[in-house]
């Protein structure tokens, strides 16, 4: 999975050819889940609430950069590293 942002312990990335609504993947430790870049929704998948709230807190920050890296990935393109969150 190409890795897009990593911040305490979580590593989001997204997977070229990828189909469906436009979503990233979150992983912490043995916990995976599939995001909804728009809406924030876990379309699969868990994480601790804690991870979760730190997930979603990113997304919120990132929701642009996270739509060009959705095209850039459809596209075959390399993928631009987002901030973490701090």
């Amino acid at each position: 999975m190409p890795e897009v942002s990593r911040f305490f312990g979580i590593v989001i990335g997204l997977f070229y050819r990828e189909h469906g609504r436009p979503h990233f993947h979150a992983v912490y430790a043995e916990f995976e889940a599939v995001i909804d870049i728009e809406t924030g929704e876990v379309i699969s998948g868990e994480l601790p609430k804690r991870a979760l709230s730190l997930v979603s807190e990113w997304r919120s920050q990132h929701v642009t950069e996270l739509r060009d890296d959705w095209e850039l990935a459809r596209r075959h393109q390399s993928l631009k590293k987002i901030p973490p969150l701090e």
